[in-house]
């Protein structure tokens, strides 16, 4: 099931370009685009569902084991001190792309980041060179 408007449901389907670090049959891990911290991801079901409430169980826990296996690899990989995982549901809750989706977002000791941060554009070199750490080897 897919949503034709959803840019999230096109990313799932290779319509639209993004920075893929990770995916399984349920499940596709990609860069933020703004980025709260550097290596910021999000994880989505490839099932369109609109938040948590939502989402078909199955979805959600293959969502959940996706962002655990990420959240390590953050730590492992870009060296974050901790991870933040959140979600928002509905427009009041911050969520301004409607699939649900866990946002995996390393936190490094003495970074500046309050939640919820305020999305700008990233540094693009820096989100390649962070997806290039979290999808190699």
């Amino acid at each position: 099931m897919a949503d034709p408007d959803c840019i999230f449901c096109k990313i799932a389907a290779g319509e639209v370009p993004a920075r893929i670090v990770a995916e399984d049959e349920r499940t596709i891990a990609f860069m933020d685009i703004a980025p709260a911290t550097r290596g910021h991801a999000l994880v989505i079901p490839r099932a369109h569902s609109q938040d948590i409430v939502s989402v078909e169980p199955e979805d959600l826990g293959a969502v959940a084991l996706a962002a655990q296996r990420l959240a390590g690899r953050v730590k492992e990989r870009l060296g974050a001190d901790g991870v933040n995982l959140l979600s928002s549901s509905g427009g009041a809750a911050w969520q301004t792309v409607f699939h649900f989706h866990v946002h995996v977002i390393p936190r490094y000791d003495g970074d500046p980041l309050r939640l919820p941060w305020v999305p700008a554009e990233g540094d693009q070199q820096q989100i390649a060179l962070a997806a290039q750490e979290l999808s190699g080897g």
